[in-house]
């Protein structure tokens, strides 16, 4: 009788097992859709990293990242500074079509549908953490009516100027208030503490995690612990001679603007890697999409110089121009994404694609159809399942650009052709031409032997560009 009790008490068990393999709610958690987690830089250059070729600042994190996943040598932001790179990425629209297109206060309209908007309508949860920039408390722009679920950080592009802010804004009960940071703390390191409890607390569910840093913007502001291994023994710069940037300027002083820019990279590298740890942590890996980039090129703001940013640390590498050039320096950036079993290792791509291919490209993560939008799915490049065709309309497309401060110009690239036409009191005075192919630091300008295909790209800058109710953004 024992014998036959264990025969079936092992038969019932082994039911039990079997039916738990094959439940549906067993089923649903292997058909269960990626977490995404996309960390948003502010003005980090195209080689401010060691995986793009930086030599002076230290980032193991993200070059790690790289090495665990594809790098992309020719992504762009959706332009040249933050407000319309932030609108381009959660929109999917570029600079021609949405419609904040330059820095300032302008909300989001409610018939702009936002990344978080979408992927809500497939069950995510969304937390943002970090600068927004797209509409105040109280506007069609805020952030606890675009989808977030979560937001702990800045509303106003000048909050996100300082390092140490007493307050900031976080959603509680889904009202939109000012909280107060814990005293001392640099902000970027409680936007990051905010997002491993977010991280932390959904595990559970699909979620979209935006990490919008203020890192390394100016102020050239940062904790000891980084700007140290930047310093001598005697507390010298090890970059010096030094240019102080002196007290009284709307950027904090810094007696070491180059250590200090170097820290600030490094400090973001570091919280890049608590995030990935955590991950890590809670077995979230082949679940997991981390994608980092840089909403436009590298600044000269707070104390840094023009000289520190081109020559000395080289941060745009081989390109031309910097933040507010639409240059390559100036729109170029670096892009690596990470999705285990996914993504080959190690791997990289000179495909070109923008800030403004993300709305198509997680729609298709989802399996959900996106609004109307400028983008195209990179998700076979990221597989590396495109087809000889589908590589031939990537690398043919067309990307554009407009940009409102220093006079209006706008930028065209198709194929390995580049335009930038310049204004002044609203008429073009001339159009810039450059093959990328041969010519990538955009130094030589073809426009005189090539009439042909500055016409071309021209009339495209006129296609792709419909004009804005907005004063802010007309051609003046």
């Amino acid at each position: 009788m024992k014998k036959v009790s264990r025969i079936r008490i092992t038969e019932y068990c082994f039911l039990i097992l079997l039916f738990g393999l094959f439940s549906p709610a067993n089923a649903q958690k292997k058909q269960r859709l990626p977490n995404i987690i996309y960390i948003l830089a502010d003005d980090l250059g195209y080689a401010d990293l060691g995986c793009y070729g930086q030599q002076k600042i230290k980032t193991p994190n993200i070059d790690q990242l790289a090495a665990k996943g594809k790098r992309f040598t020719s992504f762009y932001a959706g332009s040249t500074v933050c407000a319309p790179s932030r609108a381009a990425l959660m929109t999917g629209k570029h600079t021609g079509h949405v419609s904040i297109r330059g820095n300032g206060e302008f909300p989001l309209p409610q018939d702009e549908k936002t990344i978080p908007e979408l992927l809500k309508e497939r069950g995510y949860v969304n937390g943002m953490m970090g600068k927004w920039g797209l509409g105040l408390a109280g506007t069609s722009g805020s952030p606890e009516t675009r989808g977030w679920d979560y937001f702990s950080g800045h509303v106003h592009h000048v909050e996100g100027h300082f390092q140490k802010p007493d307050s900031a804004w976080k959603i509680k009960d889904k009202v939109l208030e000012k909280t107060k940071i814990p005293a001392n703390l640099y902000v970027n390191e409680w936007f990051t503490n905010e997002a491993l409890e977010f991280i932390t607390t959904e595990k559970e569910h699909p979620f979209f995690l935006y990490l919008s840093f203020t890192l390394p913007h100016a102020e050239l502001v940062v904790p000891d612990q980084y700007i140290k291994p930047y310093l001598k023994e005697n507390g010298e710069s090890i970059f010096a001679p030094e240019r102080p940037h002196l007290p009284g300027q709307h950027y904090g002083p810094q007696p070491a603007p180059r250590a200090a820019y170097a820290a600030m990279v490094t400090q973001m590298d570091d919280y890049v890697g608590k995030i990935v740890q955590q991950i890590h942590a809670l077995g979230l890996d082949e679940e997991t999409i981390i994608i980092f980039t840089s909403d436009n090129g590298t600044h000269k703001e707070g104390g840094r110089s023009l000289e520190d940013a081109t020559q000395f640390f080289q941060s745009s590498g081989p390109f031309k121009g910097i933040k507010r050039d639409l240059y390559e320096g100036g729109i170029r950036v670096p892009f690596i994404i990470r999705w285990d079993t996914k993504i080959e290792q190690a791997s990289y791509t000179d495909v070109p694609a923008a800030s403004w291919d993300l709305m198509a490209s997680l729609a298709a993560i989802a399996e959900i159809q996106p609004p109307e939008n400028d983008g195209i799915s990179l998700l076979p490049i990221w597989k590396n399942t495109a087809s000889k065709k589908m590589l031939s309309t990537f690398a043919n497309r067309i990307f554009y650009w407009e940009f409102y401060e220093q006079g209006y110009k706008q930028a065209v690239r198709q194929g390995n052709w580049k335009a930038i036409r310049f204004y002044s009191n609203g008429l073009p005075i001339r159009t810039e031409l450059y093959n990328l192919r041969t010519d990538k630091g955009e130094t030589t300008d073809l426009s005189s032997n090539h009439t042909k295909e500055v016409k071309a790209l021209e009339k495209i800058m006129d296609k792709e560009r419909k004009p804005s109710p907005n004063k802010a953004f007309q051609i003046r």
